[in-house]
């Protein structure tokens, strides 16, 4: 697909599903406090290399994404059962950061959640994200080493191999204990 038809369909998917970024520190993760913080593409790159941590998951979604608002309690119990194993969690909404309506909303989505981990709205032209992520649909999951270097993705991208959450999880799971 060429790059413009390739940034059309993604926009049109971010249309429709909605997307956006959210980012939480980490003294606020150990406060409990929920917050959703705006990030450029290359902030949320740097938060990515983190050397105190064996892995970071990154998950996209969005609020206007269905699958998406179902499966988060499952990102907010890995963070429960593994954060003290050594991964860090960032939910990465990809809703419009120039919607307040949409951006209230994810605020609201998170800490009906009790998303105590970093939560950041990507604060980019709506679509951006699917082109940064190389991907075509949320939810998509994302493990990185602590150098900041992608280890595997879950994407919706191919409808003959879709991923569960659970898969996820195990996934994590393994990468924690051969580490």
């Amino acid at each position: 697909m060429d790059g413009t038809r390739r940034k059309f369909a993604a926009a049109s998917a971010v249309a429709i599903v909605g997307f956006s970024v959210v980012a939480v520190r980490a003294e606020d993760a150990s406060s409990g406090t929920v917050k959703l913080e705006r990030l450029k593409w290359a902030g949320l790159q740097q938060r990515l290399a983190n050397p105190h941590v064996k892995y970071t998951i990154v998950d996209a979604w969005s609020t206007t994404c269905g699958p998406c608002k179902e499966n988060f309690p499952h990102v907010v119990e890995m963070n429960r059962k593994y954060a003290p194993k050594g991964l860090a969690v960032i939910s990465l909404s990809l809703d419009d950061p120039t919607d307040k309506a949409a951006v209230t909303e994810a605020e609201r989505f998170l800490k009906s959640n009790h998303a105590a981990f970093s939560n950041v709205l990507l604060d980019e032209e709506l679509g951006e994200g699917f082109d940064k992520l190389n991907i075509n649909a949320i939810p998509a999951v994302f493990i990185f080493g602590p150098d900041g270097k992608e280890v595997k993705r879950f994407t919706m991208d191919d409808p003959k191999n879709q991923f569960t959450y659970k898969d996820v999880e195990k996934y994590v799971a393994q990468l924690l204990a051969s580490k």
